[in-house]
C-alpha cells in the first residue's frame, strides 16, 4: 500500500433478525483497521437493530461447529481498532429508535454525510 491513507466504508443493511450476517462487516472492518486503513460501518435499513442497547449482548453469531460468539465481541474489537460506527437517521425513525436507544460509540448521520463519505472512500462494500 502507498503512503496515502486508504478508506473503506462498509454498509450494513441486515439486522438482529439475521445473526449469520451480523458479524462479517465488523470482522472485515477490524481487519482493515489493523492494516492502517480508515474504516467506517454505516448501518441502514435493518442495520440499526444491531446497535440497540442490549442487542449485542443477546445476538449470538452462529458457528458451523455449533455455539458461537456474542456480537458484542465483534463490536468491541472493531471499536478498539478505531472503526467508526455511523447510523442512518431515517432508519432510526423506521424502527422507532432515537440516539439514546443505541450503544455508545455510534454517530447518527444523514444522507448527505453518507454520500460524502462514499465519494471519498476507496471502496464501499455492502452487506
Amino acid at each position: 500500500m502507498d503512503d496515502e491513507n486508504k478508506k473503506i466504508l462498509y454498509v450494513q443493511t441486515h439486522g438482529a433478525d439475521d445473526p449469520a450476517r451480523a458479524a462479517t462487516p465488523f470482522y472485515l472492518a477490524s481487519t482493515a483497521a489493523a492494516m492502517d486503513i480508515e474504516v467506517g460501518i454505516y448501518f441502514t435499513m435493518k442495520g440499526p437493530t444491531l446497535l440497540r442497547k442490549g442487542a449485542p449482548e443477546e445476538i449470538v453469531i452462529p458457528r458451523a461447529a455449533g455455539g458461537g460468539a456474542k456480537l458484542r465481541h465483534f463490536i468491541d474489537q472493531a471499536l478498539d481498532l478505531g472503526v467508526k460506527l455511523y447510523v442512518c437517521q431515517p432508519s432510526l425513525d423506521l424502527h422507532g429508535y432515537t440516539q439514546d436507544d443505541l450503544i455508545e460509540g455510534v454517530e447518527m448521520i444523514g444522507g448527505a454525510a453518507f454520500n460524502g463519505m462514499a465519494l471519498e472512500a476507496d471502496a464501499v462494500i455492502a452487506f
